[in-house]
């Protein structure tokens, strides 16, 4: 089965967000260019990682390159919702970023969650085989390449869209549901 490399370099719109109430929120990335809509799915932490590591990037394009970053913007960017349909053309297993220094620009990569086959050994095969094949080389992957100031807008957003979410209980830091939850500082007593 071929794989699919849905590249934007640049997108007209990258970003983060959800479907669904707090609690049961799915998250995505979404990038729009050229006619072409595509939404991945991935989990919170995948995008709360991402933001940060995102702004560790920057930083370090800044010490090792010299480029020149934006100031963090006091308006607030694009905050409109997933444009629809939000279709999921997978879910996200690995995300890859890179800084290109010839573009001045930021390379983030989405690849799919691998579906885990059993290898079996059956004797004899020559095993080089499969060390010249990356593992998730046939998996499918969302590409984009954004410029510094693109970037800092979708960390931004990124972040807003992960603490929207339900808040964190004052003991436990675990989500409170609108009923509450069961907390453990409280010996399972309801909070």
């Amino acid at each position: 089965m071929t794989h699919q490399v849905h590249a934007f370099e640049p997108p007209e719109r990258f970003v983060a967000g959800t479907v669904g109430p707090p609690g049961e929120r799915t998250f995505f990335l979404q990038a729009r260019g050229g006619g072409r809509l595509v939404s991945v799915a991935l989990e919170k932490v995948q995008v709360s990682l991402l933001a940060e590591k995102l702004e560790e990037l920057l930083t370090e394009a800044q010490r090792r390159f010299g480029v020149d970053l934006p100031e963090l913007a006091p308006v607030i960017g694009d905050n409109e919702p997933l444009d629809t349909p939000v279709d999921e053309e997978f879910r996200v297993g690995t995300l890859g970023l890179a800084f290109d220094v010839d573009t001045a620009t930021v390379v983030i990569e989405a690849i799919a969650a691998g579906e885990v086959e059993p290898e079996v050994e059956l004797g004899d095969e020559d095993e080089d085989d499969d060390e010249d094949e990356e593992p998730d080389e046939d998996l499918d992957r969302l590409r984009v390449r954004l410029t510094p100031q693109a970037t800092r807008q979708f960390i931004e957003r990124a972040r807003r869209v992960v603490n929207a979410g339900r808040p964190p209980c004052p003991l436990c830091g675990q989500p409170l549901d609108p009923a509450g939850h069961l907390c453990p500082r409280h010996n399972g007593y309801h909070r």
